[in-house]
């Protein structure tokens, strides 16, 4: 059958790639899972990345298996070795632990290049946690201060579509070099991996990756490092907890009780690993008519102000919903560059000292 002889083509070519720390192609080493090929020229694979695999190795992988000729599209699962086999985290060679004993977290470091460091977090999905960190991001670039925004929103990297960037990061003296957009250097898997390419992790292989874009990526000298975080509590708040001191956190919520509800969880999280939250955003607080600038409170009101007041912290301010600033988004646009003077970016701005000024104190 022709998918075949494709599917042949497609598993000799893969055999061509190296993993340079096995030495070793990929094929051989067992990374390549589950090779299909329909009559379409459909071509389906998971790929086995363990802790120690650079994660460009899938982006190779699925380049080279498009350029084969007869291959109409690819589709890759990235997994890691631990989640396909079943087993436990890795542990150190020549470590053994006694049984039931849990091995102590890593500690995390202070690099001092990377200025005050700032987690941004939300309970849930879907309440412009991304969007918060890319204009907090730009808006104290427009301040004079030098940002860096780390993308940890490994299963929704949006970073790079709200900044408008979407080239592949170089690599110079064996460091990743950032992209930059609007006075901001970004880092994001989103620029590393296809944006179809869906990412079946656990905790092992997170914590390589934030590790890798903290410690492998020239970052030069900033004034504040924001790390815009996957919704929730797991293995991302987790391992930027232990592989950094963080100088705060912020939860971004939505006036309703049930994004309240959850960002309270979120924000305990950071308590218990020692983070302080610094403060709340109220996201999507009301909605601003474009044309006579009057406010219209589509949700139940005060969910931000009362989150704030039961953790104990400021509300650092409340962004209306405004018409365009998701398109503006979509293009790469962040609505404080595009649109300094509408009511959403003024509130970002002030949002953005309200930061400045919580992270300079003691």
């Amino acid at each position: 059958m022709p998918s075949d002889t494709l599917h042949a083509r497609v598993e000799r070519a893969l055999a061509k790639l190296q993993n340079p720390r096995l030495n070793q192609d990929v094929v051989s080493a067992g990374m390549v899972k589950d090779l299909a090929v329909d009559d379409r020229g459909q071509v389906t694979f998971t790929f086995v990345l363990t802790q120690a695999d650079p994660p460009t190795l899938a982006r190779e992988a699925r380049k080279t298996v498009q350029g084969v000729a007869g291959v109409a599209a690819v589709r890759v699962t990235l997994t890691d070795a631990g989640a396909a086999a079943g087993a436990a985290a890795p542990r150190q060679l020549g470590t053994r632990p006694a049984p039931g004993a849990v091995p102590p977290p890593p500690t995390p470091v202070e690099l001092p290049n990377l200025g005050k460091v700032l987690a941004i977090s939300s309970g849930k999905g879907g309440v412009g946690k991304s969007t918060v960190s890319a204009n907090l991001a730009v808006a104290l670039a427009r301040q004079g201060q030098r940002v860096g925004l780390m993308d940890a929103d490994i299963y929704g990297p949006n970073i790079p579509r709200m900044l408008g960037v979407d080239q592949k990061p170089e690599v110079r003296g064996g460091k990743i070099q950032p992209l930059e957009s609007h006075g901001v250097k970004i880092m994001s898997l989103g620029l590393i991996v296809e944006r179809d390419t869906p990412a079946i992790w656990r905790g092992p292989i997170i914590m390589k990756v934030i590790q890798q874009f903290v410690r492998d990526v020239e970052w030069g000298q900033l004034d504040y490092f924001l790390v815009d975080l996957p919704p929730g509590t797991g293995d991302a708040q987790l391992s930027l907890a232990q592989t950094l001191h963080i100088r705060g956190a912020i939860i971004v919520t939505t006036p309703q009780e049930v994004a309240v509800g959850d960002s309270l969880r979120g924000a305990k999280m950071f308590e218990r690993v020692g983070v302080p939250v610094i403060g709340v955003v109220e996201n999507m607080s009301d909605f601003v008519c474009p044309h006579c600038g009057k406010r219209t409170e589509i949700f139940l009101t005060g969910g931000g102000k009362r989150l704030a007041g039961e953790l104990g912290v400021p509300l650092l301010g409340q962004v209306p919903l405004q018409a365009h600033l998701a398109d503006l988004a979509d293009t790469g646009r962040p609505i404080v560059a595009a649109e300094p003077d509408s009511p959403a970016a003024q509130a970002l701005g002030e949002i953005a000292r309200h930061v400045a000024e919580q992270l300079a104190a003691p």
